[in-house]
């Protein structure tokens, strides 16, 4: 047993093994379709190098891992490390679309609007601190 289908587990993501992560299956997916998804990276070692990507933007960081139980595709859409909008996509396919968008310079709004697998998080404000005079 290789050590991508031992990370990845055969029954829930047979396609990525083949590939030999989801790094490289986004970026095979990506050129299929012709979408810019920016720069892809992943983790150099560890489980983790077949579990995880990384899709960088101007804008920030598209973070993709894998379900564990289930097949799915955990999305988190991070600026300057900050969560602002995540998901949870069936089809690497739709990842793959979503991160052209945002590296195309789509805004949250447009991108939870046309991939409604994507929520833009809630942010929570500071409340003012009240004055003591």
């Amino acid at each position: 047993m290789s050590d991508a289908s031992t990370a990845l587990g055969v029954r829930l993501y047979p396609d990525l093994v083949e590939r030999d992560g989801l790094a490289p299956a986004l970026i095979e997916t990506a050129t299929a379709h012709q979408l810019d998804i920016g720069r892809v990276t992943a983790p150099d070692q560890g489980r983790a190098r077949f579990t995880c990507a990384e899709l960088h933007s101007g804008q920030g960081v598209v973070c993709v891992g894998l379900g564990s139980q289930a097949r799915y595709f955990m999305v988190d859409l991070r600026v300057d490390g900050e969560v602002q909008a995540r998901g949870d996509a069936m089809d690497l396919l739709q990842v793959a679309q979503m991160a052209a968008a945002w590296h195309a310079g789509a805004t949250l709004a447009e991108l939870t609007a046309r991939f409604p697998f994507m929520e833009e998080t809630k942010r929570h404000t500071a409340a003012p601190v009240a004055q003591v005079s």
